[in-house]
């Protein structure tokens, strides 16, 4: 039609963002490019030791000698593996430490973090005076109980049993004073509501307090599985029967038996240390913010 006008539209002009805002990639700063430096240089020497174990399990026993040394052998072989599986009851040791490790990371998990909250929430007399006792513990070398513990282990008839590996790996002072400081920082505001609301100490503890802390909790259980899983002194001291052997004690009276292998030792180490870094891929985001909230980052 004549009268009608035609209406044109332009799209809106397109506004830069800033360079720190979502959606773009930061610049590269020169502080960047040094900090990636670093990062890089330390994964690689993290990464190093990692890959000439492996390297070397992979190698002919007569090649782990040889001179020149060199990162691969004359051919990759699965040798080494297969005398390691075949020497030790290697299934039976991997389940006696998955078990000791999980049955050591829930009891940890609990009895810490009931004994944190009892040390920040309740006043009773002599609370600061026991607390310095648990940090006190901190400073105690776990070897100089070795003995106490041991004769502690015969009198109750827990020498060859899980619980006798299990029980004395529970109480950590470290793990308390992470909660402490974790707990310190819950509002408690939510108790006192709940309070109000005609709920007890003990549901607010298990439906208030411990949903609030899985990050902490997820980060002290994994601490607590890694270094039990690792932990060669106790079990070896505490158990002889080779039905009842951690991974490492089998691993290592294997070893021990054969003489000096290196390829085998090598193999036993990646053997050992896989599934810690299955845990660790899996988990790697809850430890990070664990160790975020419970405030020890920098230091």
């Amino acid at each position: 039609m004549s009268g009608s006008a035609t209406v044109t539209t332009r799209p809106a002009p397109r506004t830069e963002r800033p360079a720190d805002a979502g959606g773009r990639r930061p610049r590269w700063t020169r502080g960047r490019i040094v900090l990636l430096v670093v990062a890089l240089l330390l994964t690689a020497a993290w990464l190093l030791p990692l890959a000439w174990a492996v390297a070397t399990s992979l190698k002919p026993e007569g090649d782990t000698t040889r001179t020149p040394l060199s990162w691969i052998g004359s051919r990759v072989t699965f040798d080494a593996y297969s005398k390691v599986w075949e020497s030790g009851d290697l299934m039976i040791w991997l389940m006696n430490s998955a078990y000791i490790s999980v049955m050591t990371t829930l009891l940890t998990v609990v009895t810490c973090a009931m004994a944190a909250y009892g040390f920040t929430r309740t006043d009773f007399r002599g609370r600061r005076l026991l607390y310095g006792l648990v940090l006190a513990g901190i400073m105690v070398p776990p070897q100089v109980l070795i003995a106490p513990l041991f004769r502690e282990m015969v009198q109750l008839g827990l020498v060859d049993t899980y619980w006798g590996v299990i029980l004395p790996q529970v109480a950590v002072p470290a793990m308390v004073f992470i909660l402490v400081k974790f707990f310190e920082g819950v509002p408690r505001e939510l108790e006192e509501a709940a309070f109000v609301d005609g709920a007890g100490r003990w549901r607010v503890f298990w439906t208030i307090v411990i949903p609030l802390s899985r990050p902490v909790l997820a980060a002290v259980a994994i601490f607590t599985f890694i270094s039990t899983w690792n932990n060669f002194l106790w079990p070896f001291l505490v158990t002889t029967d080779p039905g009842g052997m951690t991974l490492p004690v089998g691993l290592v009276n294997v070893q021990s038996t054969f003489g000096v292998r290196y390829a085998q030792i090598m193999a036993s180490l990646v053997i050992a240390g896989t599934p810690l870094l299955i845990v660790f891929a899996f988990f790697q985001r809850q430890i990070v913010q664990g160790i975020a909230h419970t405030g020890l980052a920098g230091q």
